[in-house]
């Protein structure tokens, strides 16, 4: 499950639909760099997993609406305390991931 609402898109997905119930093309215009396929892929897993809701309208032409489940908004709450985490901690992660690089570099030139 961590693969699944860990990986770039879903997680992106998710938010998205945490608004409101969406098209494929409104939801393509929202996440921005994301092709067609890897946004069917993505919403056909998170449907799979019960996540998302798929509803298909019966009018000319057919109308496709994505929703949040209760599953799929439940899990937005532990993902917003992570991405909240992650915040606070920020500077400190790229303050170690610099002194990282200088001892590798230093261990590489001796």
């Amino acid at each position: 499950m961590i693969d699944r609402i860990g990986d770039k898109w879903s997680l992106l997905i998710l938010l998205a639909l945490s608004e409101r119930p969406t098209r494929f093309n409104e939801l393509k215009r929202i996440i921005g760099d994301i092709s067609q396929k890897v946004l069917t892929k993505s919403l056909k897993l998170l449907e799979q997993d019960g996540f998302v809701l798929r509803t298909v309208y019966d009018e000319s032409p057919p109308k496709v609406v994505y929703e949040l489940t209760e599953l799929g908004s439940s899990v937005l709450a532990p993902v917003g305390e992570l991405i909240r985490w992650a915040n606070l901690h920020h500077a400190a992660i790229e303050r170690n991931r610099a002194q990282y690089k200088l001892v590798k570099r230093d261990v590489k030139d001796q």
